[in-house]
């Protein structure tokens, strides 16, 4: 547990991350930065499928349309927390002159998105009827 939150320490504090190995070339800080807006901006965009469906398909049965809109959020959550971990993972790694970080997350949100999709599909093939 120690080493959570010193991890999520970090998170609030990027210049303790500068105490640690040597300076990378910027153009690898700058890549990692874009990186990790990238996954803002798909966290946001899951944030905001979520309210689309809560709000946009009232028809929907209650249970459905709260379980996709639930998971929508949800994967929004976990992708926000994970791109800044993941940031600070890469920034620390690449100031030890050590390998990347890998990590099961993109599979892991990929399945959550393609679990919704479906579940869509389904939805829009059978109808929202159902409240």
């Amino acid at each position: 547990m120690n080493k959570i939150a010193q991890s999520v320490r970090l998170w609030f504090a990027p210049q303790r991350v500068r105490e640690e190995g040597a300076t990378p070339d910027y153009r690898f800080s700058l890549a990692n930065e874009r990186t990790f807006l990238a996954w803002i901006r798909t966290a946001l965009a899951l944030v905001g499928g979520g309210f689309a469906v809560d709000q946009f398909l009232p028809d929907l049965a209650w249970g459905v349309r709260a379980g996709l809109a639930l998971g929508l959020l949800a994967a929004g959550v976990l992708c926000a927390l994970r791109a800044v971990n993941h940031w600070v993972r890469c920034e620390r790694a690449m100031r030890r002159n050590e390998d990347l970080p890998v990590s099961r997350f993109p599979a892991l949100l990929s399945l959550v998105v393609a679990v919704v999709a479906v579940a869509m599909v389904v939805v829009v093939l059978f109808g929202w009827e159902g409240g």
